[in-house]
């Protein structure tokens, strides 16, 4: 795949393909059950198949797809067991690379973008990129001034695939629902579509970034690259090393996965409080653990790619904390009202406030406790209470609404917990709530 494709009936074909392909399997599959091949095998064999054809054609496609197949890889953890191993490998294939972009189309690029002498801004360019995403690839550089650097290019026709990959996902997610039990994926896609202008628009990115990198200038624990450039289409920001926390996921010791998780929490609290922006990608390619020779408790987390944020300038939701709060000390009634209050029950639904404690209680015992230990079983517990007909908390899921103003947040926060998860980390969530969540401590309301 030397380029993105820009022809919608090119994209479109690819990814309508998806669903004939896996009837195709299905009836393969039927068939050699019946000529007597263990019924467990053969299902290995089809979901291994599905998984390799479904992540094959949204990594190569790049665009909406692949932005997609990243948020949706952060959930792998929820897989049950015997469908996760297939699985695992393909969509983790999506939070690193991509096919890449010509060397000839990178230079134009640059050329159209940084002027016709671009290469004089650079002491040295690197032809073969370091990494390639959804919408751009970065390839490293040294800066005139001697810095290293990561020089980011969008794609040509980005946003156009972006648009019609989402719409046409939207079309056949009832393919892709059942790989995560208990996670509708129509709201997902929509949430996606809504930001492609956001994500497209790299000045927007830069700024983000660089606010981050101020606020976390000589901090302990977390670690932003800062900007050095940003033209149209191309940002250029410090060059970053580091683990990838893939690698940390794929081989890490206990003690690498305890570290990286308590870190990736504190972010997840501690940005919005500290710079009013919620950085909104959070799969596993977008930070870093950085080593030192020091001990692993001074080790630092490496953010990257600021392109999507939610803009909140309080910090989190305060009505998040007073609920969690309310419903760790048992206030069933306290908490629904709240719900109510934020939109998350319509007036219309009348629910029994015991049941609705009930529902809560389990999702969130990371806050209750000193140290959580995330697990992809625990993930799968709760994906499966939640995503099984037959359970009253999927009844009472039904019944509830998510308000547009917490779709942000919501999924930033399940894929957060799914990547700690995947982690398999011992980490203080309930230490970072009460350091950066307003009113889960209880504290008086600011004036």
């Amino acid at each position: 795949m030397s380029d993105l494709p820009r022809k919608a009936v090119t994209r479109t074909a690819r990814l309508a393909a998806l669903p004939l392909g896996i009837a195709g399997r299905a009836t393969l599959g039927l068939g050699r059950r019946i000529g007597g091949r263990p019924a467990d095998e053969v299902t290995a064999e089809l979901q291994q198949a599905t998984a390799d054809q479904l992540f094959k054609v949204l990594g190569e496609l790049k665009g909406g797809a692949m932005k997609f197949g990243q948020a949706l890889s952060v959930f792998e953890a929820a897989l049950p067991e015997e469908v996760a191993g297939p699985y695992r490998a393909a969509l983790t294939k999506l939070q690193e690379a991509a096919p890449p972009m010509p060397a000839g189309k990178v230079h134009a690029a640059l050329a159209e973008r940084l002027g016709p002498n671009w290469r004089k801004q650079f002491r040295s360019f690197e032809d073969r990129p370091a990494a390639a995403a959804s919408i751009g690839q970065v390839h490293r550089a040294v800066w005139h001034d001697g810095r290293k650097v990561a020089v980011k290019v969008q794609y040509p026709g980005a946003g156009e695939a972006l648009l019609a990959d989402l719409g046409q996902l939207s079309r056949v997610a009832w393919l892709i629902g059942p790989l995560i039990p208990g996670l509708d994926v129509k709201p997902l896609i929509s949430e996606l579509r809504a930001r492609v202008a956001e994500e497209l628009d790299y000045e927007l990115e830069a700024a983000a970034q660089q606010r981050h990198a101020e606020e976390f200038a000589d901090d302990p624990d977390i670690e932003v690259p800062r900007v050095v450039a940003q033209a149209d289409q191309v940002l250029i920001t410090e060059w970053m090393d580091g683990t990838p926390l893939s690698e940390v996921i794929a081989k890490g010791s206990q003690a690498e996965r305890d570290r990286a998780g308590q870190l990736l929490a504190r972010f997840l609290f501690a940005g919005p409080s500290r710079t009013g922006l919620l950085h909104a990608d959070p799969h596993p390619g977008n930070f870093r653990l950085l080593k030192d020779d020091g001990p692993i408790e001074r080790w630092r987390l490496g953010v990257l790619d600021f392109g999507t944020v939610d803009r909140l300038p309080g910090g989190l939701p305060r009505p998040i904390g007073d609920s969690l709060r309310m419903a760790l000390a048992g206030d069933a009634t306290g908490v629904l009202e709240m719900l109510r209050e934020e939109g998350f029950v319509k007036p219309s639904i009348a629910l029994d406030p015991d049941a609705v404690l009930d529902y809560l209680l389990p999702i969130i015992e990371p806050a209750e406790v000193e140290t959580f230990h995330f697990t992809r079983s625990w993930m799968r517990s709760q994906a499966a209470r939640i995503g099984d007909p037959r359970s009253p908390a999927y009844n009472l899921g039904k019944q509830l609404n998510l308000p547009p103003s917490y779709l942000l947040i919501h999924r930033v926060t399940l894929s957060t917990i799914g990547v700690l998860c995947q982690l398999g980390a011992n980490a203080p969530f309930r230490a970072e709530m009460l350091d950066w969540l307003p009113g889960f401590a209880g504290e008086a309301a600011p004036a």
